[in-house]
């Protein structure tokens, strides 16, 4: 037999069973990207994890398969977060299992050598999972906030005086409240992973994909305090139910094309003063 079917054998069967235990939880991954708008960019992830794969077929071809029993441990630990996520009603844990379990079997099966080359992979596919309750309210609330605080702030420079309470802005005209859907959060996760292919695609250096990554973060927060911001101006100078209603909703896909122009603006800066930079792998 041709070693290449005697070898597809038991990847097959791998992925039967990849299937048989993850068919009902990626369907409802799939779901909360549709119904939870804070995660809509998950449907961006499979595509760009499968041009990752293709992309670096090459290194993939050479790399020397040698299976290890050395990753069981990580199978083990992907299958037990597994039960503790079915058993515990814990989405979160179901799904980050995916990523343990397939890293180990990459490990077991192809070795430390492969796993080596798809790690960034699984990291991109972590991407696509939702943040817990839990840790989503953490994060959300700071970012309420901050972009209140940093609204409140900018308003008085242009005439408006205000009176924040944590994250209600009160106006002379009407009370502003930055809800958990104005934290920014949505546009935080979007920018990000967004961050995270441009400078995959475009930049040449691992230190500067990271820098692209993690420069998205204070321009997603900066972005939604100017949102606030002219929200604000608005409900002041305007109409306050058009400021509430089409402002406010046309104002975040005006800042997330700002924010993307200024990730641009960030990776032309690192070209001028630093150069094209090294390819890394």
């Amino acid at each position: 037999m041709h070693p290449a079917l005697a070898a597809s054998g038991p990847a097959l069967l791998v992925c039967l069973m990849l299937v048989l235990l993850y068919h009902g939880i990626a369907v409802k991954l799939v779901t909360d990207w549709y119904e939870l708008p804070d995660f809509s960019h998950g449907f961006l992830i499979p595509f760009f994890a499968a041009f990752l794969l293709w992309d670096k077929r090459r290194q993939l071809q050479s790399t020397a398969i040698e299976p290890s029993w050395a990753g069981v441990w990580l199978v083990t630990l992907g299958l037990f977060v597994l039960l503790l996520g079915i058993f515990g009603a814990d989405l979160f844990l179901q799904r980050t299992s995916f990523i343990l379990l397939t890293a180990g079997l990459v490990w077991t099966l192809l070795g430390r050598a492969m796993l080596g080359q798809v790690k960034f992979v699984l990291f991109v596919l972590l991407l696509a999972i939702p943040l817990p309750t839990i840790l989503f309210n953490q994060i959300t609330f700071p970012l309420q906030i901050v972009a209140s605080k940093l609204a409140s702030s900018l308003l008085p420079l242009a005439g408006v005086p205000v009176l924040r309470e944590g994250n209600v802005i009160q106006l002379p005209t009407m009370q502003l409240e930055v809800a958990e859907a104005c934290s920014g959060i949505r546009s935080l996760m979007s920018l990000f992973t967004v961050a995270v292919i441009y400078g995959y695609l475009l930049e040449r250096s691992n230190w500067r994909r990271v820098v692209m990554a993690l420069s998205s973060i204070p321009i997603a927060v900066a972005a939604n305090g100017a949102r606030i911001f002219g929200t604000g101006l608005c409900v002041q100078y305007w109409d306050p139910d058009k400021a509430m209603g089409f402002f406010h909703e046309f104002s975040g896909w005006l800042m997330f094309l700002v924010s993307l122009g200024c990730l641009y603006l960030v990776h032309l800066a690192m070209r001028l003063v630093l150069g094209e930079g090294r390819h890394t792998t």
